[in-house]
This record gives C-alpha cells, sequence and structure tokens, in this order.
C-alpha cells in the first residue's frame, strides 16, 4: 500500500515523469515501438503540459516514504457527469500492492461522476485485468493510430452510483 494519495504539485513533476517512463517501458515493451513511446513520452509529460495538466484536470499522486510511486489523472467531469481516465501508472515493483485501486478510489471520491472511461491497449492484458476486476466493462474495440502505429484499444467504462 502506500502512505499517502495527495493532489499533484509542480515539485512532483520529475518524479511523475519518472513513474510515467518506468511503466510505459514496462507495460508497452513489445507493444509500441521504443522511439514512438519516448517521443510520446517526452511530449505527453514534458513540464509544460504537466502543468497544465494539474491545472485543468485531476492529478494525484501515490507515495511512500518521500518517493510517488503512482499516479492517476482524469478529466473533469462533463455535462453528462462523464469522466476521462487519462493515466493510471505505478512503478513496475510497486504493482499488485492495492496502489493503483487506492489511486482510482480516490479520484472517484474527488469526482462528482456518473461513469468514467479508460481507453487501454488490447494487448497490455494487466493493465485490461486490473479494469477489469475494478469492475469496468468493455463498450467498444477499435484500431487506434498511435503515431503511424496501429493499436488495437478496448475501451471500458465503470458506472458509478449517482448520488
Amino acid at each position: 500500500m502506500c502512505d499517502k494519495i495527495r493532489n499533484a504539485v509542480d515539485t512532483d513533476i520529475a518524479q511523475v515523469q519518472y513513474v510515467a517512463k518506468a511503466s510505459w517501458h514496462d507495460t508497452y515493451e513489445g507493444i509500441i515501438p521504443m522511439e514512438i513511446q519516448e517521443a510520446f513520452l517526452r511530449y505527453a509529460y514534458s513540464d509544460d503540459i504537466m502543468k497544465q495538466r494539474m491545472q485543468t484536470s485531476c492529478l494525484l499522486v501515490a507515495e511512500r516514504g518521500e518517493h510517488i510511486v503512482g499516479f492517476i489523472n482524469l478529466s473533469s467531469p462533463d455535462e453528462q457527469k462523464q469522466v476521462e481516465l487519462f493515466a493510471l501508472y505505478l512503478l513496475p515493483g510497486q504493482q499488485r500492492k492495492g496502489i493503483g485501486k487506492a489511486l482510482l478510489l480516490a479520484a472517484i471520491q474527488r469526482m462528482d461522476a456518473s461513469s468514467l472511461y479508460v481507453n487501454v491497449e488490447t494487448d497490455n492484458l494487466k493493465g485490461r485485468s486490473f479494469y477489469e476486476k475494478q469492475g469496468f466493462k468493455v463498450v467498444d474495440v477499435f484500431d487506434d493510430d498511435f503515431d503511424g502505429h496501429i493499436l488495437k484499444t478496448t475501451r471500458m467504462v465503470l458506472r458509478l452510483p449517482v448520488e
């Protein structure tokens, strides 16, 4: 488990970038070519994009001691109270310890949402299995052009109790 889940701040950027890179390399080895992973990570986790994420979306980090071991990033709810889960990444050595579930539950508690959507690469068996265990259901499977590399992507939804 983790010691604490909290909102990300600017001083967390380097550690979040490290978690993203380590998780991507572990998860997408053999699924997405390394040069495409690196190009995506350079852009999507640049300092400027990270600051923008903190201002416009929900970005939570999980800490163990002084170190960030995982994070979750979700959109703000839209008019139908639908939320998009952009990222849920953990350091490879911190997986299967309840941290991902704790991050997901903490994010859901902070949101006024009726449903949570996520796109996960169909070949990402760990990711798909995690989401299924949390109650997500498959709503679509489609081809996604990821920087010229075609990925089979599974779209899943978690329906949340409406208060």
